[in-house]
């Protein structure tokens, strides 16, 4: 499947293909272990402007992410692959603090924000956002029928690459592959 991957891109690449997706060809090789399950797009795709809520209630958009490198998570307090990737997020997002780089976890669905207030003050959740998702219309415009889902967007607002299910975001390898995509 992975030399799959790197015949599909390079022969893009020597047809002629969007510079853009050339530059993914080295966070494509960095994709290891957990971060195989990270399926790069031929070409950058548009994201949703679809709103979701901020832990007060006001209304989030993509867009006010533009700009930044984000890695933008659907998660649940009721899913336990999510729960257990949730520790490696905050430690992403901590890492990359002050830098051009938002972790962006979105609770999908039913997460009473009482609950998600709980459970991160428990696990000491300080650099995650609390982001709510409640009718599931973002979730929906990106296809995450099943969580945890984790999506690459550049900082021109575009996906880049999408996982499904858990990923360790603070193994090293990951670290390798934002600091990469980062100096791009």
């Amino acid at each position: 499947m992975r030399m799959l991957r790197f015949l599909v891109l390079y022969a893009a690449v020597g047809l002629g293909a969007n510079t853009a997706s050339a530059d993914t060809g080295a966070l494509i090789a960095l994709a290891d272990g957990d971060l195989a399950k990270l399926q790069f797009h031929a070409e950058p795709r548009a994201v949703t402007q679809v709103t979701f809520k901020d832990s007060v209630g006001g209304p989030v958009s993509l867009s006010d992410y533009e700009g930044n490198y984000v890695l933008l998570n659907f998660w649940a307090l009721w899913c336990a692959p999510c729960r257990e990737e949730m520790p490696a997020l905050n430690a992403l997002d901590k890492k990359f603090e002050g830098q051009n780089f938002e972790v962006v976890t979105v609770a999908t669905g039913r997460n009473a924000r009482p609950a998600v207030d709980v459970y991160f003050e428990k696990e000491n959740f300080t650099n995650l956002p609390k982001l709510f998702d409640p009718k599931m219309a973002l979730a929906r415009d990106f296809g995450a029928t099943a969580l945890p889902v984790s999506v690459l967007i550049g900082p021109d607002g575009r996906e880049i690459a999408r996982a499904s299910g858990a990923v360790d975001w603070a193994s090293p390898a990951a670290i390798k592959l934002f600091q990469t995509w980062m100096a791009d």
